[in-house]
């Protein structure tokens, strides 16, 4: 596949490379990354044709906005098209000498809190304007309105948003400033939801739907309806798919289960009988459905980058797809590469 073609975003009329870069490692996730290393990152994404970026102030909380902002700075605004979300309010914290920001290992010494109001989407946006050096965004995503990160708080924070948050998407949508309004996806029953009360243009999917699970397929016709597109996140899904089935290998943030481990075997056995690197069979594989614009894999360093776009360009055989569906390893319903 050739990572600089373009594809349309659904019904957005904006127009994605199909290999696009998430940028949640230059928050420092879970290694440390020196500027010296983003900017390499960055030069190697760019050299490489690569023009579709996806950030958040949740990243490091606005490290990795920053280091994208000032990179990008530097090139013709045309030239690319950014993503970031909303719904997070990045404050100091008040204990400042003991505070350690949550998830990252590393990031900026900032808290937060959620906020969907009317007041809290136009904060947010306009910090994430400062942070990226920029005075436009091409895609808005509202992020975290879901189950798995408020629970029972959800139905009030949707109300936030449907009173007030949504109107200044829109407004922001009017003006030129953004250009699309999406969501970010991390459980089963989320796009419905949203697309039940809200316009949504298209998702940035985490929840499943990669070479080891495909549940977002019963999910994904509503989205096809509406011509909702799809921008992928987490294609590896979180490393176990480039690492394989190793000791310690990531599977959703966590050390993966005896049954995901065992799963990924046999993938990767089918994937070797075809001579295939399972990074690449991972890679290539969303992009078959009509949905999905683009996959955004994350890289802490140049040769990753590199790595990545090997992968993305080598060529697989329909056969590896349809011994995957034969082993039962991808759905029956799932498009393939080619089909």
């Amino acid at each position: 596949m050739d990572p600089t073609k373009k594809r349309k975003l659904g019904r957005t009329g904006v127009d994605l490379t199909q290999f696009g870069y998430g940028a949640a490692p230059l928050g420092e996730l879970f290694v440390r990354v020196t500027e010296e290393e983003s900017t390499a990152t960055m030069q190697a994404l760019w050299d490489n044709g690569v023009r579709c970026f996806d950030t958040a102030p949740l990243y490091g909380f606005g490290l990795s906005e920053h280091r994208v902002g000032s990179f990008l700075f530097q090139k013709p605004r045309h030239e690319f098209v950014i993503s970031t979300k909303v719904g997070r309010i990045l404050k100091a914290p008040e204990d400042k000498v003991n505070f350690k920001p949550p998830i990252f290992l590393g990031g900026l010494p900032f808290d937060h809190h959620f906020d969907y109001t009317y007041d809290g989407i136009m904060r947010s946006f306009e910090d994430s304007l400062q942070r990226l050096r920029l005075t436009t965004i091409d895609l808005l995503v509202i992020h975290d309105l879901e189950l798995c990160h408020h629970g029972e708080g959800l139905p009030a924070y949707m109300d936030q948003l449907s009173g007030g948050g949504w109107r200044a998407l829109e407004n922001l949508r009017s003006t030129g400033d953004i250009r699309a309004i999406g969501a970010g996806i991390n459980e089963r029953g989320a796009m419905p939801r949203f697309l039940q009360r809200f316009g949504i243009e298209f998702f940035v999917l985490s929840w499943p739907y990669t070479l080891l699970e495909q549940d977002a397929l019963d999910e994904l016709p509503l989205c096809q309806e509406r011509n909702v597109g799809i921008i992928l996140a987490t294609v590896f899904s979180s490393g176990i798919l480039v690492t394989g089935p190793v000791g310690g290998a990531k599977y959703h943030y966590e050390d993966a289960p005896a049954e995901i481990i065992e799963r990924v075997s046999r993938i990767q056995q089918v994937c070797n009988r075809h001579d295939v690197s399972m990074a690449a069979a991972a890679l290539q594989f969303p992009l078959a459905h009509p949905c999905v614009a683009s996959v955004i894999p994350g890289s802490l360093h140049p040769r990753q980058v590199e790595q990545n776009l090997d992968c993305f360009r080598e060529q697989i055989p329909a056969d590896l797809w349809a011994e995957l569906k034969s082993e039962g390893l991808v759905r029956e319903d799932a498009p393939t590469p080619g089909h």
